[in-house]
């Protein structure tokens, strides 16, 4: 017999797929120890009595299916314990059946590549600890300008954002975007690029950041949307995505002609850790006075993207991962002479070292200092 308590793996995974519809194996990664985890969805998979432990009520059924192979295998709901998801929120069933057929999934590569992204997506962002769960959530409207989003980091998706009204069904909106991750007084975009170079979309990304800018006019009262946050596996993905932006002809159509910043976060557990540090109310402010004295600052002032200048060394923190900011800092560099250093988390050394000129000096800092200087002391949940 299994008791899907609140809080064990079996519920959260149960939690996840509510939303999501589908989860990939190879991801199991983003929700714990993977090894325990494959254990677990093997388990699942087979018949057996699951209990709620609120009411007693018990159900005989497998609890997962697998489909696909590989790199595209899946997880999924068995279509005889959806009745559990009533056990999880009293809107969850109604959520997922709306938003995945009535269960039934397309069984194109397309469809189940942009149910991974999404679904790795909301795990990550849930176990750093942001709101991801959509009937959970208050609703988002286009009638009135109202502050209808909580005060936490909340992931609205991108799938819930093209139902708000109908000028919102627009194919072309929010194809490649996640969805949108607000946090106090400010709204990023999400993208997942998994273990690929981004290739941006053009006037679809301009489409959809207006779209999305209007969206958080009317919920949040934000003004402007200039950030993105962007997933890959890890910082060789952001390496081949600064590549192969070079490569592009057109500077409008490059990421950073279309976002100010680029905020670059490894699906992985210091990724997690970087994006509860960017999810922080003025956040840049607090880490720019923990890491330089006021005298010393740049405060966005200057011939080039700098944070503080020290003894004659002009410094450039890429402690928050901005690839856009990133490729302003080594075009100034190419063109001015130094000297220069970069400050970083120690995971980030190997793509600085890459990316940018050999003669600039790397420093690094502790995530764990960082944290606590900013009063993260809690743990995410990944730990």
């Amino acid at each position: 017999m299994l008791t899907l308590r609140q809080g064990s793996q079996a519920h959260r995974l149960v939690s996840i797929l509510s939303f999501t519809g589908e989860f990939p194996i190879r991801s199991l990664h983003l929700l714990g120890k993977e090894r325990v985890l494959r254990d677990l969805v093997r388990r699942l998979a087979s018949t057996q009595v699951i209990r709620n432990p609120v009411s007693g009520v018990q159900l005989k059924t497998k609890l997962l299916q697998l489909s696909g192979s590989g790199h595209t295998k899946s997880i999924r709901l068995y279509k005889g314990a959806l009745p559990i998801l009533e056990w999880i929120h009293p809107e969850a069933f109604q959520y997922y059946m709306a938003s995945f057929w009535g269960h039934r999934f397309p069984g194109d590569d397309a469809h189940r590549d942009r149910n991974h992204r999404v679904a790795e997506a909301a795990a990550f962002c849930f176990m750093a600890g942001i709101e991801a769960f959509p009937y959970r959530l208050p609703k988002l409207q286009m009638e009135s300008l109202m502050h209808v989003v909580p005060k936490m980091p909340s992931l609205y998706l991108a799938r819930d954002i093209k139902k708000i009204h109908a000028s919102e069904q627009n194919k072309t909106m929010f194809t490649r975007t996640i969805g949108a991750l607000f946090y106090p007084d400010s709204c990023y975009a999400v993208y997942n690029t998994r273990d690929a170079a981004m290739k941006w979309n053009g006037m679809g990304e301009f489409k959809a950041l207006h779209s999305l800018s209007e969206v958080a006019r009317m919920n949040a009262g934000i003004q402007r949307i200039d950030s993105a946050v962007l997933l890959g596996e890890s910082e060789k993905t952001a390496l081949a995505t600064l590549i192969e932006s070079a490569r592009s002809r057109r500077w409008e159509f490059r990421f950073d002609g279309i976002y100010r910043h680029v905020y670059f976060l490894p699906m992985d557990q210091q990724g997690m850790r970087r994006l509860r540090i960017i999810t922080l109310p003025d956040w840049k402010e607090k880490l720019l006075d923990l890491l330089f004295d006021p005298d010393s600052r740049s405060y966005d002032k200057g011939f080039m993207e700098y944070d503080a200048c020290v003894n004659g060394v002009y410094i450039f923190s890429h402690l928050d991962g901005d690839l856009a900011r990133l490729i302003r800092f080594r075009e100034a560099v190419d063109i001015r002479g130094g000297p220069f250093e970069a400050l970083c988390f120690p995971d980030q050394v190997n793509l600085l070292r890459e990316y940018l000129a050999p003669d600039i000096r790397l420093k690094t800092i502790s995530m764990d200092l960082v944290e606590a200087e900013l009063g993260l002391n809690g743990r995410c949940m990944f730990e």
